[in-house]
C-alpha cells in the first residue's frame, strides 16, 4: 500500500501540472504575460487558483516554465541532425515537425513572438544559454556536411533563421493568411502545401534536390 501512495501523487501532479501548463500556453498567447492572470488560467486548467499556486509560486514562475517547455520543444525537433544523417533526410524531418507545431501549438509560438518583440526579458538568459549552443552544435554538424560536399555552402545561423520564420508565420499570423486566404481558418492542407514550398525551398538553396 505504501508504495502506491507515492506513485497516485506523482501521477497527480503531473495531471495538474500539464493542465495548468496547457492552460497557460492558451491564456499567455490570448492576453500577453501582463494581461493574463493566474485565475484565468486555473478556470480554463479546472482547478482552484489555489491548487494552481501550489504548484507555481508566481505567474512569473508559470511563465518561465512555459516559455522553457516551448524552448525544449522547439531545440529537441533537431535530434535528428548528427553528422552520419543524410542532411536532405534531416532537414524535412526538421521542417515538418516545426510546421506540425505550428498547426497543434500555435499558442507556443505566439508567446515566444510576444516574448522576443519585448524584448525578451525572461528569455534572455535561455536564449544565450541553451539556444547559442544548440546553434553552435548544428553549425558544426552543418559545415561536416558541407566539407562531405553533401550540400552547398550556406550560412547556417542565417538558414535556421528562414527556416524558422517560414514554418512559424504560419502560427503567429495565421489571422492574416486565412482572411487572405478568405477562410474561417487554416485548415491542415494549408500547411502541408507550405510544408512542399518551404521544403522545395530550402532544398534548393542548398542544392539537395
Amino acid at each position: 500500500m505504501t508504495t502506491m501512495i507515492p506513485r497516485r501523487k506523482s501521477r497527480i501532479r503531473q495531471r495538474n501540472e500539464d493542465a495548468i501548463l496547457k492552460a497557460a500556453e492558451i491564456v499567455f498567447a490570448q492576453r500577453g504575460f501582463g494581461a493574463a492572470t493566474t485565475a484565468e488560467i486555473a478556470k480554463r486548467a479546472g482547478i482552484p487558483k489555489a491548487n494552481l499556486h501550489y504548484y507555481f509560486n508566481t505567474k512569473e514562475d508559470l511563465y518561465t516554465q512555459v516559455l522553457e517547455n516551448i524552448l525544449g520543444t522547439w531545440l529537441t525537433a533537431a535530434d535528428d541532425f548528427n553528422e552520419d544523417q543524410d542532411p536532405k533526410s534531416a532537414l524535412e524531418n526538421y521542417i515538418r515537425t516545426k510546421i506540425e507545431l505550428s498547426r497543434t501549438r500555435p499558442e507556443a509560438s505566439k508567446i515566444f513572438a510576444k516574448e522576443i518583440i519585448s524584448g525578451a526579458p525572461f528569455l534572455k538568459d535561455h536564449l544565450r544559454g541553451d539556444i547559442n549552443p544548440w546553434l553552435e552544435e548544428k553549425t558544426r554538424i552543418f559545415q561536416s556536411w558541407i566539407a562531405q560536399g553533401k550540400m552547398a555552402q550556406v550560412n547556417v545561423p542565417h538558414l535556421f533563421f528562414l527556416i524558422w520564420s517560414m514554418t512559424q508565420t504560419y502560427a503567429d499570423f495565421s489571422t492574416q493568411i486565412s482572411i487572405v486566404l478568405d477562410k474561417e481558418k487554416l485548415e491542415k492542407k494549408d500547411f502541408d502545401t507550405a510544408c512542399d514550398m518551404i521544403l522545395s525551398m530550402v532544398f534548393a538553396l542548398c542544392n539537395l534536390n
